[in-house]
């Protein structure tokens, strides 16, 4: 399992914490073949939310150690998405698709992958999508909404409810 993105060097750089383990992930595999890994940012770069940059960060280091463990993929992209509304991860491979019968219970035999990124994405508020065909390929989507993902956003919606809180509660002068 990866370390936290919170306990990395880079630890506000989302982007950077995830190339990094996909480096690793190439380096291990350097005799199978190569591999050519982008990442690449859209948007303006905002701070995220630490528990939900470490769900993300999560979630992202699964599908890119699936992509290169099991898809026999050449080329591998992970983009991050930036906007007023949303932060968007997608994760793409050009490998051999994800057999559909890997998204049922018995498929599975035994693998959590799938779900349990379901399952981080479901904590964070988020939604994920996954688009696979055998032979071509797969992406992996999650969006999660600038209200949730947005450090920023989280501590003026708690600011509010703090003014709106003290404004409402009076003491009594003793």
């Amino acid at each position: 399992m990866p370390a936290s993105v919170s306990n990395s060097p880079e630890s506000k750089d989302l982007a950077v914490a995830v190339k990094t383990f996909g480096e690793e992930l190439a380096a291990d595999q350097a005799g199978d073949g190569s591999v050519a890994l982008s990442v690449v940012v859209e948007g303006k770069p905002r701070d995220i939310d630490p528990i939900v940059r470490d769900e993300i960060y999560r979630i992202a280091c699964e599908a890119l150690r699936n992509a290169f463990r099991h898809a026999q993929a050449k080329q591998i992209e992970v983009e991050l998405h930036y906007d007023d509304r949303k932060l968007r991860l997608r994760v793409l491979d050009d490998g051999k698709g994800i057999d559909p019968k890997s998204f049922t219970e018995e498929g599975r035999g035994g693998r959590y992958g799938l779900p349990g990124m379901c399952e981080r994405a479901k904590l964070i508020g988020g939604k994920l999508t996954v688009w696979s065909a055998l032979n071509s390929g797969t992406e992996l989507e999650l969006i999660v909404s600038a209200v949730r993902a947005y450090a920023a956003s989280s501590r003026l919606r708690r600011s509010w409810l703090a003014r709106k809180l003290s404004a409402s509660i009076r003491t009594p002068d003793l």
